[in-house]
């Protein structure tokens, strides 16, 4: 089924070597962050305003104190260091990512494919489970060779310089790299625009694929007279109020979508603005009922935040909102055998079945009990359950 990674490695040409990786900031970059968040200018609020027009002042303060004096980037550091990690070149762009595999030899390959904002590092808590299942209390015979990307212009990835860096050329990266890995059979799962680029996958490598798994499952209404007809009132119901939860949420992706690097200036200057556009959305998305923390430690908030922060990448990520708004992916039928789990509180892309079923080749659809958009982060042991059920009998 696979190559080992050093027989991959020695039957590529030079340029296309895939070469260790290990992440060390210099300390001069922590110093000047450290610098920055103790000369922030905080702006004035409406009293009694709380998150309403924005994130909350007082809980903006409190986590660029605590970023300053209390969050230790070095822990982290040695944290993700604990995961094989990589680099290679694919179209132009080098490309990050953690290449853990099973120490069970029949593991089926899986990649992880994140999204905005979020980073490699939203998949830390479900590697072990998935490469090495039989310490987690699950079957040895469901372990995955897991590989997690770092999308370009994200992470530890090299920024595009030129232009069409949209889903479907994020996908044929994806596929570039899994086949220079040695994998010739493998799976996907993603959320966000790794959902998107999870669905793209789908269309240019479709004779690779085991399987696509999403937790952001991506449908619109079929055309013709009535898209509703049909559909069970508590799937409409789930689109309207997803509908109702995101009405307000969308002016962030109107300026990433046309103007990334106008907000690109201002969060590459600023820490505190950096960490208050995506702790914002972290709130906002998740199944959190207003408290952030309830289900993220601000140490797994300011880890990607500061791995945005130390990479430069707030307007080289932002562009994959501005390569994409034309994207006629959707109109064609995907059909690799689909799984699609359903978070309650995820904010976009809650479809009904039959939407789903009129784009996809759906084999398995799970409405889960709680969660919302960062799934492997939120929930983890919901997502890898339900990854190991539908990628249980494929190959």
């Amino acid at each position: 089924m696979s190559l080992s990674l050093a027989s991959a490695s020695r039957a590529q040409p030079a340029g296309e070597a895939v070469v260790p990786f290990r992440i060390n900031v210099p300390d001069p970059v922590l110093r000047d962050l450290r610098t920055r968040l103790a000369n922030t200018r905080f702006p004035d609020a409406i009293e009694g305003a709380g998150w309403d027009a924005g994130t909350d002042l007082t809980y903006l303060r409190s986590l660029v104190s605590y970023w300053r004096t209390g969050f230790d980037w070095r822990v982290q550091e040695r944290r993700l260091n604990q995961f094989p990690q990589f680099t290679t070149t694919i179209d132009g762009v080098s490309v990050h990512f953690i290449h853990q595999r099973s120490s069970h030899a029949d593991a089926r390959p899986l990649v992880l494919i994140h999204g905005w904002p979020g980073s490699f590092v939203e998949f830390a808590k479900v590697i072990g489970p998935l490469t090495e299942p039989a310490r987690h209390g699950a079957a040895a015979t469901d372990a995955f060779h897991v590989v997690a990307l770092s999308l370009p212009g994200f992470g530890f990835s090299g920024k595009p310089r030129a232009p069409g860096f949209n889903t479907t050329r994020m996908a044929r990266v994806v596929a570039q790299l899994m086949a220079r890995l040695g994998y010739t059979r493998y799976g996907a799962q993603g959320g966000d625009w790794g959902a998107a680029i999870v669905r793209q996958l789908g269309l240019v490598d479709p004779e690779h694929l085991i399987g696509l798994h999403s937790n952001m499952c991506l449908a619109n209404a079929p055309p013709g007279a009535d898209p509703n007809g049909g559909v069970p009132e508590d799937d409409l119901q789930r689109v309207r109020a997803a509908q109702a939860r995101s009405a307000n949420e969308l002016g962030y992706f109107q300026i990433q979508s046309t103007k990334p690097m106008t907000v690109g200036y201002a969060l590459t200057d600023s820490p505190a603005g950096l960490a208050a556009w995506i702790v914002e959305k972290f709130r906002t998305w998740s199944d959190s009922d207003g408290d952030v923390e309830t289900r993220f430690t601000k140490d797994e908030l300011l880890t990607n935040v500061t791995l945005y922060w130390v990479t430069g990448t707030a307007a080289s990520s932002a562009r994959i909102y501005f390569e994409n708004r034309i994207d006629g992916g959707l109109q064609r039928r995907v059909e690799v055998p689909f799984a699609c789990a359903r978070f309650p509180r995820e904010i976009f892309a809650i479809a009904p079945r039959a939407w789903i079923e009129a784009q996809y080749n759906l084999v398995q659809l799970t409405d889960m009990p709680r969660g919302g958009h960062f799934a492997a982060m939120e929930e983890p042991d919901l997502l890898v359950q339900d990854v190991r059920t539908f990628f249980r009998n494929r190959r």
